[in-house]
């Protein structure tokens, strides 16, 4: 059967209810003609309350009959730009689409504007259900309504941006390090630090996964300079994690160590805390993580043995320099099969490298790590680097059979020293290999 249901006055709406639970099925609902003036305010009401109302999804205007030049259809959407909601209008001319935003009044001043002066017909897409704004030759018009074409709120953000593990939004330490300002908008200098910080963690977050859940009680991030990335990743621990982990930046220059104290204070970050020192002077002990991003050429070393011998669950380093090792390549001369290549510096530099880090991995198998070496790009603007990791076993070979395994291991580090003419490498003499 046909039901009326009065609105407000001279606006019936027609619905066709059926069924026994009188289950509502849209046919169209007819808004009785009303003066142009009158109808666009009710439309312009629609709009503001489907804003309101959380019900908004967007607005589409056609049929321009008005002055300005090639201008043939407006689009419009809901936005949020700095946390404020606005209108964002794509004003689609012949040649080319033109977009601007405006404040939500402004914008709906703007739309009753090109209702009066040119658009002919508009569409009202909402959560509940759509409204046809349509002015007829006669210049009145009407306003029906149907079905909704769409039930889902759109994503209301301007640009709609990565999900990424340190949010941008309510971080005082970000703030302070000057990367956003303080309604969380990162400063377009700063955006290349804030993607590393967040590329640092996605990096760390499947290797933290690997250790047993909740073992990380400590760590240590050796050499933490303005501490960009300990704040990261204090705010990933606690915050993210939920882990209740004690984190320490070791940092020679007391300057940065007093800074970063000052804004984990201020940023009431209770478990981090930063020293003053260095790796080698670092007390270790019982020591879960261990960090170590660009320490130079034997300070590397240096961090991996501490990590080593407070049997770290997980031991993090991103080697710079090689210089040790490349002098003892130099100073031999041993003739190899890559002798044609390592006479050319540049690959003399990249064969140090390698040959530097792939003895650490081995020693780091040597203790009962599992190693893994891949690429690490810390900034847009530096080069790349080799990220070694090492993740503590907990199925270590027992007895002879492990005697065999280390065994083989160093037979692999003496051969590989003899191959390239390397007396020694400094994290084998740390150990007395």
């Amino acid at each position: 059967m046909v039901k009326p249901e009065t609105e407000s006055r001279s606006i019936v709406t027609l619905r066709i209810v059926s069924g026994a639970k009188n289950k509502v099925v849209y046919l169209c609902t007819l808004i009785c003609v009303m003066p142009l003036a009158e109808n666009i305010n009710q439309f312009t009401l629609k709009i503001s309350n489907s804003l309101s109302n959380q019900q908004f999804v967007k607005i589409s205007m056609g049929n321009y009959q008005g002055e300005e030049m090639d201008l043939k259809q407006i689009l419009v959407r809901a936005v949020e730009i700095k946390r404020t909601a606005k209108l964002a209008f794509t004003f689609r001319y012949k040649t080319r689409d033109i977009v601007k935003n405006f404040e939500v009044k402004e914008g709906l001043t703007l739309l009753s504007k090109y209702l009066f002066e040119g658009f002919k017909v508009a569409t009202l897409f909402t959560t509940v259900a759509d409204f046809i704004f349509e002015i007829k030759k006669d210049n009145q018009s009407v306003i029906r309504e149907t079905a909704p074409v769409t039930k889902e709120k759109p994503d209301a953000l301007h640009d709609k941006q990565k999900q990424r593990p340190i949010s941008a939004v309510e971080k005082q330490y970000l703030v302070d390090l000057k990367i956003t300002d303080g309604t969380g908008l990162v400063f377009k200098n700063a955006q290349d630090k804030y993607k590393q910080i967040n590329h640092y963690i996605e990096i760390l977050s499947p290797l933290i996964k690997e250790v047993p859940e909740g073992s990380i009680k400590h760590v240590a991030d050796m050499g933490s300079g303005k501490g960009y990335l300990t704040f990261a990743l204090y705010d990933y621990l606690h915050n993210v994690l939920k882990q209740e982990a004690a984190v320490t930046g070791v940092e020679y220059r007391q300057d940065m160590v007093d800074l970063c104290n000052q804004i984990a204070h201020k940023s009431n970050f209770g478990q981090l805390n930063f020293v003053q020192g260095t790796i080698q002077d670092y007390d270790a002990t019982d020591l879960d993580l261990l960090i170590a991003l660009h320490a130079c050429d034997t300070a590397t070393d240096d961090a991996i043995y501490k990590g080593i011998k407070a049997n770290a669950k997980l031991i993090v380093v991103a080697p710079c320099c090689h210089k040790q090792i490349r002098k003892e390549i130099e100073k031999n001369k041993v003739a190899n099969d890559v002798s044609f290549l390592t006479k050319y510096g540049i690959f003399l530099e990249r064969q140090a490298e390698m040959v530097t880090d792939g003895i650490r991995a081995l020693i780091l198998e040597y203790f009962g790590y599992k190693t893994k070496v891949f690429e690490f790009i810390s900034d847009a603007h530096t080069p790349k680097n080799v990220l070694v990791v090492g993740v503590k076993k907990t199925d270590n070979l027992k007895g002879e059979t492990e005697s065999i395994r280390q065994a083989g291991i160093l037979q692999k580090i003496k051969d590989s020293k003899a191959y390239f003419g390397i007396r020694n490498h400094h994290l084998e003499q740390l150990f007395n290999l």
